[in-house]
């Protein structure tokens, strides 16, 4: 792929590929935690996975959509583009909060020998890890108009609801 190619589209090209619409963010973004998240479950019963697990490296939301050859990458991006900046803040602070709980929960896998606290600590890292899945999923369906804040399930489906109605 040429330098070019691999270029963010403008908000204008974007609208063209959404077929006029209006950009939309894509969950596309969250199949890697949905992997790392996968790979930390079956650690607790295959150790061959460890090594699939050490190769993940965390993305952001731009890095991820700037290389992929998905036909919705160019909207994705242009959506990005359009979220006030503290709920994209927001949203990368919760990003940055799994990467760092899925390095951590990996190192602990690599120790040799393995802590005995170590299914508790898979168990919590798990449930948070879809804790927070669940909440990104919750703020891209809502294309990011929504506080990343609040993500108590009421609310959050409640403005959803509304943003659907337009």
């Amino acid at each position: 792929m040429t330098a070019k190619a691999m270029k963010a589209p403008s908000a204008a090209a974007a609208d063209r590929v959404a077929g006029g619409q209006r950009p939309r963010l894509s969950t596309d973004f969250l199949n890697r935690y949905n992997e790392a998240l996968m790979l930390i479950e079956m650690s607790a019963v295959d150790d061959s996975v460890v090594a699939d697990l050490k190769a993940w490296r965390s993305r952001t939301y731009r890095e991820h959509f700037a290389t992929s050859s998905l036909r919705v990458a160019a909207s994705a991006l242009a959506a990005y583009d359009r979220i006030e900046p503290a709920r994209t803040r927001a949203f990368e602070d919760a990003c940055r909060s799994m990467d760092r709980l899925i390095y951590a929960v990996t190192a602990l896998l690599e120790e040799q020998p393995r802590p005995p606290e170590l299914p508790i600590v898979i168990a919590g890292a798990s449930a948070a890890v879809r804790r927070l899945i669940a909440g990104l999923i919750q703020f891209i369906n809502a294309n990011g108009e929504i506080d990343i804040a609040l993500f108590d399930d009421i609310t959050v489906q409640a403005e959803i609801d509304a943003l659907l109605e337009d």
